[in-house]
Parts: structure tokens; C-alpha cells; sequence
């Protein structure tokens, strides 16, 4: 059933990814670009890797795809003018395309190193010892890591961006002079008295 599935998201994941590229209008892109991450998040948890499945989906398609999308949907992008700057960029793609299918051409092609004593391997009913020995999920394993070997790596990287955070909110709050800006306090408190100012002219006959 494992097995099923997994080929399953596979599929998945190969035919939503050459739709990112063969679809015309960017908005499809972008929401077949959301399905490949899913798919192959949900390859990552089947091969017990629960950590990176999940940054998958909260970096990926929660920030980065979800920001493409509402960029692309916000912009009036043609599509004839995008087809024609796709067209541009055909000769450089088929080239690349050729030398990627020539390279795997010559690794699938090429001889590989036999392993020693194979019948051993071939013979004896194959045993995970390390499910045996070490029962820890993947994100106990690294959060034990994390704490205790890369600490001070951890504390760094955090200390990093406690930094750049800090920096945004001075570059923000920086108020520059001869700037006009709107008082709301002022604006919602006038009333007749403030608004209207009686002055007196004194005209003088020249």
C-alpha cells in the first residue's frame, strides 16, 4: 500500500511540475507550482521524514507560492506578450534540455561498481536495526540536536534575526523632517472653536 502511494504522489509530482512549465496562464503556474509541494510533502512522510514535509508546506506553499500567487493575480500580465517572451527563451531551454537528457543518458548507461560479497546480501532477510535501536521520530531527533549539540548555533541564528527585525522597525519608525504628516488624534478632536479662527484687517488709507 506504501508503495502504491508513493508512486502515486510521484506521478503527482512529475506531471504538476512539467504543468508549471508547459501552462500559458501564470495564475495555473502557480496553484500546479502548490500541488507539486504537497505531493512531495506527502513523499516526505512516507519516508518518515516529518520535519522537512512540514517546512514544505508551511515555507513553500504557505509564504513563497502563496506570495507568487497574489503577485501574479495583482499584476495585468498578457498573455500574448508573455507567450511571445517565451518564445524568446526556446533555443536556450532546448539546449539545456538536450544536455540534461545526454547526461543522464551516459550515467544510466554506465557501468556500476559491483558490491562485494552481494550473495550475503542477496541471501540474508534484510533487518533495520536502527528502527530497533533508536525509536525517535525525526523531529525529536533534531529538536535533541538542536538543543544540545547546536545550541549556541541556535541561539546565534535567533539573535541574527531578533537583529534584522530590530533593524526593519528603526528603518520604519525613522521620521524624516520637512514631511508633512496627518495628526488623527487632531483630526477626530476639532471642533467649531478650533476650526474657524476670527482675525481682525486694520486697512490703512495710503
Amino acid at each position: 500500500m506504501e508503495l502504491l502511494l508513493f508512486d502515486l504522489f510521484a506521478l503527482i509530482v512529475v506531471a504538476s511540475s512539467t504543468c508549471v512549465v508547459a501552462s500559458k496562464n501564470p495564475i495555473h503556474s502557480v496553484l500546479f507550482l502548490i500541488l507539486t509541494f504537497c505531493a512531495a510533502s506527502a513523499l516526505l512522510l512516507l519516508i518518515e521524514v516529518e520535519f522537512l514535509a512540514m517546512m514544505f508546506i508551511m515555507v513553500y506553499v504557505g509564504a513563497i507560492a502563496v506570495l507568487f500567487l497574489f503577485v501574479v493575480m495583482m499584476l495585468n500580465t498578457r498573455l500574448a506578450e508573455f507567450h511571445l517572451s517565451l518564445l524568446r527563451y526556446l533555443p536556450l531551454g532546448a539546449i539545456i534540455g538536450f544536455l540534461f537528457l545526454l547526461q543522464m543518458y551516459f550515467l544510466l548507461n554506465s557501468d556500476l561498481t559491483p558490491t562485494p560479497n552481494h550473495d550475503l546480501i542477496t541471501t540474508l532477510s534484510f533487518q533495520d536495526w536502527s528502527v530497533h535501536q533508536n525509536a525517535l521520530t525525526n523531529v525529536e531527533s533534531l529538536g535533541q540536536l538542536i538543543y544540545t549539540y547546536y545550541f549556541f548555533l541556535f541561539l546565534l541564528a535567533g539573535l541574527i534575526l531578533l537583529v534584522a527585525m530590530v533593524a526593519a522597525i528603526v528603518l520604519t519608525v525613522y521620521k524624516r523632517k520637512g514631511v508633512r504628516r496627518q495628526d488623527i488624534y487632531q483630526q477626530v478632536t476639532t471642533d467649531f472653536h478650533k476650526t474657524i479662527y476670527l482675525t481682525t484687517h486694520n486697512s490703512q488709507s495710503y
